[in-house]
C-alpha cells in the first residue's frame, strides 16, 4: 500500500508540473488516504501481532 501511495504522489507531481491541477489534487488526495490506511493497518498489525506472541 505504501508503494501505491508513492506512485500516486509521483503522478500528482508530474501532473502538477504539466499544469493539470485537478488531476494533481485528486491524486494527492488519494495518496493521502491510501497512506493513512496503510499506517492504520501497520499499527493494527503491530498491536495484534504483539498480543499473539505473548
Amino acid at each position: 500500500m505504501l508503494r501505491l501511495s508513492i506512485g500516486l504522489i509521483v503522478v500528482a507531481v508530474i501532473a502538477a508540473i504539466f499544469g493539470f491541477g485537478g488531476i494533481a489534487a485528486g491524486a494527492a488526495y488519494a495518496a493521502k488516504i491510501v497512506f493513512f490506511i496503510a499506517v492504520a493497518l501497520i499499527v493494527l498489525s503491530l498491536i495484534f501481532g504483539g498480543f499473539r506472541k505473548s
